[in-house]
């Protein structure tokens, strides 16, 4: 699926962190997708999280493909550790928007893990035993 999104002149930028547990899930996600862009419904809010290389936008329902907010420019190569905060800017593209941040710090969590519990393997992993090469050669 491909979505075209605009943007109005950037507002206000701003520097925040996410919590670690926030940013590694979406990475994985993302990386499980296997295409461009990952797309995440936020359906408590009637939002669009659109994921990619780069940065996550977030794209209001009421206002189809107009870009809200994005986190961009993420710090995740300055941790030291897997469970550390990422920092990163928060770019605004309308007038007002803490409320919809605060909300969107809230939701966007619960967004991943609900597309995660979708994706997770519903079959138990099997363990294929091989034979050692000693025991091969005795046959």
């Amino acid at each position: 699926m491909e979505i075209t999104c605009y943007r109005d002149p950037e507002i206000k930028r701003e520097k925040r962190t996410l919590p670690a547990t926030t940013y590694n899930l979406a990475i994985q996600l993302f990386a499980r997708c296997g295409a461009k862009s990952l797309f995440i419904p936020i359906r408590s809010m009637q939002y669009l999280a659109i994921i990619d290389r780069e940065e996550f936008v977030f794209v209001d329902g009421q206002r189809k493909c107009w870009v809200d907010i994005a986190w961009q420019n993420f710090h995740s190569h300055e941790r030291e550790s897997l469970d550390q905060p990422i920092e990163y800017e928060a770019v605004y593209y309308q007038e007002d928007q803490t409320a919809v941040m605060r909300r969107l710090q809230r939701e966007f969590p619960l967004a991943l893990y609900a597309m995660m519990a979708k994706q997770t393997p519903h079959n138990p992993a099997k363990v294929i035993r091989f034979r050692s090469k000693a025991s091969a050669d005795n046959s």
